[in-house]
């Protein structure tokens, strides 16, 4: 049965809230106002009693879904005029498509997800407004940027997801490893460590494109002076991955997990992974802080921690976590039910703040939301810790092109698998990026 239920869940966190430029996320097809007018959909909720008003909203994270439930059972008696009717599908393509099918066949849901900045670009025509909101003010500000389009901000963000390594803290006390490494010759040291107390340092998941394209390619991208300027240096060919010292170091840093991993690098897959950490078969993997549902679903309550994932030895720029805001609830603009749709997300951001930090286990973004670790659970704590430390970078993988983190991964695994070298997979990095750029 945990089998079953950690293959569904995975399927969700695979791209929900870390989905990239690979997400092929599609616009919907417009429609006129008469057309929306005409639809069964429309006709139904202008009928709708003003005392049995329906919020529809369709959401991306399967993992949450009872955890929802409770949340509808609870605002429903709060509010006894409202009926929530949520309906979940898994973050990635399928879920995109399906969302583009009840647009254009007007079974237009009021409140859905989106990633942020590539993804929500594409739907602004069909989002509302929400910078006036009351909840906005709570709002930390670099959740702001990914849902501002045109001076106008589209999103409540829901979840704040933190890229490093995952590491289990007992097997390091038990290798000796006192401090968290945050220099590459620290982490070397660890893993040498790790290696003489008879324990695998690494669990690396290059089974699938999606870690290694996503997780590990970001890494180096996020740790530019500028990733926003290299990004468009990139995209105007004045700067080349090859020539980029960052990256190269970073390489170095992925041959140090493939050459300590647990096992062939090829043939874990993300379901692999998840297993593996959970039964202690490795002390470091890389992954977020929304792997913890996961986690607890194989093995509850380990001792676990985040930490980053050194590429050098400057600890100043390596000391760091990678965030971003892993997931938005937008409203659709000709909502029948704006009004009741926008209490409802404020009082996610108010009264039920409870069940994103307790039951959702999100790290939130806002300022004013406490989180207890003890419910949250250790990554997600960690998360937080280094944000309210203020030692973290953007996450950048929703700014690259369209497709690249398919690419980066299958040549991570050709690098991986020593079919080619570092040189040559900077080579293929360019090569791909030349190609998919807009």
């Amino acid at each position: 049965m945990k089998a079953k239920v950690l293959i569904v869940l995975m399927l969700a966190l695979v791209a929900a809230g870390c989905s990239s430029g690979s997400s092929n996320d599609a616009a919907p097809t417009k429609t006129n106002a008469a057309e929306t007018a005409a639809t069964p959909a429309t006709a139904a909720a202008e009928t709708e009693s003003a005392k049995n008003v329906i919020i529809r909203i369709f959401d991306d994270k399967v993992e949450i879904s009872e955890a929802f439930n409770s949340l509808k059972k609870e605002y429903e008696q709060s509010h006894p005029d409202v009926k929530l009717e949520i309906e979940t599908q898994a973050a990635g393509q399928q879920y995109n498509t399906t969302l583009k099918v009840k647009f254009t066949s007007g079974e237009m849901p009021d409140i859905f997800s989106l990633q942020p900045y590539g993804s929500m670009s594409l739907w602004t025509e069909e989002l509302e407004d929400l910078t006036g909101e009351s909840w906005m003010n709570d709002v930390l500000e670099w959740a702001k940027p990914g849902m501002t389009f045109d001076g106008k901000i589209y999103g409540f963000p829901a979840s704040v997801l933190g890229t490093g390594y995952i590491y289990n803290k007992d097997l390091f006390a038990k290798a000796g490893i006192s401090k968290v490494p945050v220099t590459l010759m620290e982490l070397t040291d660890a893993v040498n460590k790790l290696q003489a107390a008879g324990i695998k340092p690494f669990i690396v998941p290059y089974g699938d494109w999606f870690n290694p394209g996503v997780f590990s390619a970001d890494n180096p991208m996020s740790k530019q002076a500028n990733s926003d300027q290299f990004i468009q240096e990139l995209n105007a060919g004045t700067s080349r991955f090859s020539e980029n010292l960052i990256f190269k170091d970073w390489l170095k840093a992925v041959q140090l997990e493939v050459n300590n991993a647990s096992t062939d690098p090829l043939t874990v897959d993300f379901n692999g992974q998840i297993t593996a950490m959970a039964s202690g078969q490795g002390a470091m993997t890389t992954s977020c802080n929304c792997a913890q549902l996961l986690i607890d679903q194989v093995t509850p309550d380990m001792n676990l921690g985040m930490m980053p994932m050194p590429i050098n030895d400057d600890a100043e720029l390596n000391d760091k976590l990678l965030i971003q805001v892993g997931q938005y609830w937008v409203l659709n603009t000709k909502s029948q039910v704006k009004a009741e749709a926008k209490e409802f997300l404020k009082w996610l951001g108010t009264d039920g703040s409870k069940y994103l930090t307790d039951e959702f286990k999100f790290v939130p973004a806002f300022k004013s939301m406490k989180v207890d670790e003890s419910r949250i659970g250790p990554l997600g704590a960690d998360v937080k810790k280094y944000i309210d430390e203020n030692k973290v970078l953007a996450a950048t993988a929703t700014k690259w092109p369209e497709g690249i983190s398919m690419d980066f991964g299958s040549t991570l695994q050709k690098l991986a698998g020593e079919k080619i070298d570092a040189e040559q997979a900077l080579s293929e990095f360019q090569t791909s990026w030349d190609k998919l750029k807009k």
